[in-house]
């Protein structure tokens, strides 16, 4: 019976250092993810987070936590905004867009009919 109750103690423990660990994690990247943040003030919670590693995590948490999650926020709108315009690039703009631009080189004068008809064609297919 005593090696069921440590098997469990054991999961236990590595459970909540894993937990630590994540915690950790995004706090270290919470603190270069702030940019209204003094460096001094940045090495002041790196070196707070080693020394008392548990007490620092906490405090962090209560005292920047609203913060945190607002900067954590903007950068997934910001990741998600760039990711938009990457897919309409690569997407491109359709048939109809292709056909107008190509209808304003040949209204310009910059290409001929028969180019004309061939970048139609091939903005139909």
């Amino acid at each position: 019976m005593s090696d069921l109750w440590q098997l469990i103690w054991n999961v236990f423990v590595i459970f909540a250092f894993v937990a630590y660990l994540m915690i950790l994690i995004s706090i270290f990247a919470d603190l270069f993810r702030d940019r209204a943040l003094n460096g001094w003030y940045k090495a002041l919670w790196f070196i707070f987070l080693i020394v008392f590693p548990y007490l620092a995590a906490i405090i962090y948490l209560i005292a920047r936590g609203r913060s945190m999650a607002e900067r954590q926020l903007e950068h997934a709108q910001a990741r998600n905004e760039a990711a938009n315009a990457y897919i309409r690039q690569v997407a491109g703009s359709g048939p109809a867009a292709d056909i107008a631009s190509a209808k304003a080189l040949l209204d310009e004068g910059t290409i001929t009919e028969a180019e004309y008809e061939k970048l139609k064609k091939k903005a139909l297919a």
